[in-house]
Order: structure tokens, then sequence, then C-alpha cells
């Protein structure tokens, strides 16, 4: 199974994507416990903007190792998409909880919590990403945006500029309303 794995991954990092695909599933075949294989599939499904694929890879990754968080990480950023937030944020949480230092679901965690409406959760969320890393972009980014909504706007300046200066490309409606803002 890991030769079929290893093999697909070299395929998919040519972007032979049909290819990497067959071995991947043949790397299933042969070691059905294989949840990084399901990932991959998932992975190569989301390219193809088959977000329901997606979700079944995935669910079967974490039915082959229950506590796998890339799994339950892309099956909520999957929901997220679809607009099923609760399902979404549900997964997300198991993500973060079955791996501390999994700073995309945090990311994408926190993004659900503020889409939700959920601002401070949001905050908190982001902040455990930076906690991890002060440096990663999207955190101060999403940061930037949740300070906005709460009308703390040197808190909002400031991320926005952090953003900015890590080479995050902050949206073009958002560095408007923090010009708005600058002192």
């Amino acid at each position: 199974g890991m030769s079929h794995y290893n093999l697909a991954t070299g395929l998919l990092s040519l972007r032979q994507l049909d290819q990497a695909e067959k071995e991947f599933k043949e790397a299933i075949r042969c070691s059905p416990s294989l949840a990084e294989a399901y990932v991959q599939l998932g992975g190569i499904c989301l390219h193809r903007g088959d977000l329901d694929g997606c979700l079944a890879y995935n669910q079967a990754a974490i039915n082959a190792r229950p506590r796998f968080a890339e799994g339950y990480g892309n099956i909520g950023f999957a929901y997220f998409q679809k607009g099923e937030i609760d399902k979404a944020i549900t997964a997300l949480e198991k993500a973060v909880a079955f791996n501390n230092l999994f700073i995309q679901a945090y990311a994408t965690l926190a993004n659900t919590y503020l889409f939700n409406g959920m601002v401070d959760k949001s905050i908190e969320t982001n902040l455990k990403a930076l906690d991890l890393d002060a440096d990663f972009g999207v955190a101060h980014n999403n940061l930037t945006i949740c300070y906005l909504e709460k009308e703390e706007f040197e808190l909002a300046v400031t991320h926005c500029d952090k953003a900015k200066a890590l080479g995050y490309d902050v949206a073009p409606e958002i560095l408007k309303e923090i010009d708005q803002h600058r002192k």
C-alpha cells in the first residue's frame, strides 16, 4: 500500500491527477486503513469541485482512523464551503481537539465562527493560531475583520498591517475600510 501511496504522491506533485487517483485507490485496496490516501483522494475531489466526494473520502479517512485530525479538518472545510456551518464547526472542533497544532484547522474554524456571528470565539481561535505561528498571515487577516466587526479599530489596523507585511493579500474592501480608521 505504501508503495502505491508514495507513487501517487509523486504523481500528484506532477499534477497528474488521474494517475495519482488510480494509485491512491490501489494503495487503499492494499491497505484499507491508510487514512492519508483517503484524504488525498478527497483533495483531488476538492480540486475538481466535488465537495460531496471530498466529504465521502474524508469520512472514510476518519472511519479508518477515528482520531485523524486532518480528515476532520477537511470535513469541516467542505461543510463550510457547502454552507453547513454547524456541521463545519463540529468537525473543525474535533480536528483541533485531536491535533492542537493544526494551524489550518484553527484558521478555518475561526472563519466559520466569524461567519456564524461568533466574533469573540473567532478572535479566541485566531489568537490560538497565532500562538502556534505569530507570522500566520491568515490569522492576522481574520483578526482584522473580527476587530472591525467589534469596532476595535486600532487592533484592526494593527492586524491588517501585520497581515500585509507578511505578504497576505488583504481584500481591497477591507483595506478601504481600514484606511478610514487610521490615525
